[in-house]
């Protein structure tokens, strides 16, 4: 029977598609890491209250790319490459989600408007990510090799979340409520197609290394195809709500420190 925990155990039993897993989401997360610290080191002179938030955003991050390293390194395996049409985070700022890297490598402080919309992208896919991370809570939070890594960072995620609702919230009771709406459409309409391409993407490389059948793998493109049609009809919408969140001021503290996976 095919189910989703059957396909990801059967992901993390091979060490070569364990080691392709674990290299895009290390690659992903260090990405974000990069791009957070740069963001809170060119916060506007207005809004320098939230650059240690967007720190800790960005040391999160980090420690995600180091645990999923350690996770290989404790199989005796080394990354890899990542595909370009695997890479996610690439793909996203290749189509202007997220604040464009030539931006951030200048030393020129951002707008208020930058600001806003890096909450606003940054809400989107810090959903995206807190689903897939509480699927694998769901999954895996007793795995004796992945549990720990799992619900350390389904946490954070969580928090990250949280975050975004609050500080857009925020922004929009300061009259930045039309931008913020009209950027999480066009960023969620933009997020759905892109996660599908890397979804389908992924799911052909796992398939060339897992030997799985063409029926197998048709099966699983109609699902993520599926899906797709779901998001693109009504899903995209849970991406551009905003609510006051339970977790308040979540990033309000120091970051925790990642456990030693090695």
């Amino acid at each position: 029977m095919l189910s989703a925990k059957s396909l990801f155990r059967e992901i993390l039993d091979n060490d070569e598609s364990f080691r392709l897993f674990c290299s895009i989401a290390a690659s992903g997360e260090s990405q974000g890491g990069w791009e957070n610290g740069r963001i809170a080191a060119l916060v506007p002179r207005g809004e320098r209250a939230l650059a240690p938030k967007i720190a800790r955003h960005g040391a999160d991050e980090d420690k995600h790319g180091r645990i999923f390293t350690a996770l290989l390194k404790k199989r005796g395996l080394t990354p890899v490459a990542v595909p370009p049409e695997t890479d996610y985070t690439m793909l996203l700022e290749r189509h202007g989600i997220g604040l464009a890297h030539d931006k951030l490598r200048r030393n020129e402080p951002l707008t208020e408007r930058d600001i806003v919309v890096y909450l606003s992208h940054s809400r989107v896919t810090e959903q995206r990510a807190a689903e897939q991370m509480g699927l694998l809570l769901r999954l895996f939070a007793d795995h004796p090799e992945v549990g720990r890594a799992v619900r350390m960072i389904s946490d954070d995620e969580d928090n990250h979340l949280a975050y975004t609702h609050e500080e857009l919230l925020r922004f929009a009771a300061a009259g930045h409520g039309r931008l913020i709406q009209r950027t999480l459409r066009e960023c969620a309409l933009a997020e759905i197609r892109i996660h599908r391409d890397v979804s389908l993407a992924v799911m052909a490389r796992m398939g060339c290394i897992l030997g799985w059948s063409r029926a197998r793998y048709a099966l699983l493109a109609a699902g993520i195809h599926a899906v797709y049609a779901y998001e693109r009809l009504a899903g995209w919408r849970r991406m551009v709500t905003l609510r006051m969140p339970e977790r308040r001021d979540p990033l309000g503290g120091p970051a925790t420190p990642a456990h030693e996976f090695a």
